[in-house]
């Protein structure tokens, strides 16, 4: 059984539960929007892509952001998950990152997209 994130209380009044694609999901974006040295115990966790936030929304955001996020991944979800490519795409006042991964506990491919505001 997998916790739910963010935390929360399901109809039962228990802890709300996910199952592990969700759950792997969940990580990917504990991962991502987590700023550098948040965690007391693992300041290098995360991405700092929320430190970007007051940068110019260009190509160069676009591409700086994919190497954070692909060095990220690999590093705190290397064992669970193979990052097969990450894509970033700036648009507008927002920043597009897919995430396109294999389970390897049973080699299956799936794709994560999140959008953050800029």
């Amino acid at each position: 059984m997998y916790y739910n994130y963010p935390f929360k209380i399901d109809g039962r009044g228990h802890s709300a539960d996910t199952n592990d694609f969700r759950h792997i999901r969940q990580m990917i974006e504990q991962v991502l929007l987590t700023i550098l040295g948040e965690r007391v115990n693992r300041p290098t966790f995360g991405t700092g892509i929320n430190q970007l936030v007051f940068a110019p929304n260009s190509e160069e955001l676009a591409a700086s952001t994919q190497f954070l996020v692909q060095a990220a991944l690999q590093q705190w979800l290397g064992e669970i998950i193979r990052v097969d490519a990450v894509k970033t795409m700036s648009r507008e006042s927002q920043l597009h990152i897919s995430v396109q991964y294999t389970v390897k506990l049973n080699q299956q491919a799936q794709t994560a997209e999140f959008v953050k505001e800029l």
